[in-house]
C-alpha cells in the first residue's frame, strides 16, 4: 500500500478509519510473513506500513477525542 494522504484520511470517519487500519495492520503481517522467509523484495514495505498505521492511529484519537 502506499503512503497515504492525510487529506484523505482526514475526510472519513472513526469507523471507516478503523476499517483502513485493520487492512493496514493485515497488510503488515502479510510482509512481515514474506520477509521471514525471503518473500518480500521490497523491505522498505515494513517501514511504509508502520508508519500508515501511526498516521492512522493518531487520526482516530485526535476524532474519539482521547
Amino acid at each position: 500500500m502506499a503512503k497515504l494522504v492525510a487529506k484523505d484520511l482526514h475526510e472519513k470517519t472513526v469507523g471507516e478509519l478503523q476499517v483502513v487500519l485493520a487492512g493496514l495492520q493485515k497488510d503488515q503481517f502479510n510482509n512481515f510473513m514474506k520477509k521471514s522467509t525471503g518473500q518480500l523484495g521490497q523491505s522498505h514495505l515494513l517501514k511504509e506500513t508502520r508508519r500508515n498505521i501511526a498516521r492512522v492511529k493518531t487520526l482516530i484519537s485526535e476524532k474519539a477525542g482521547l
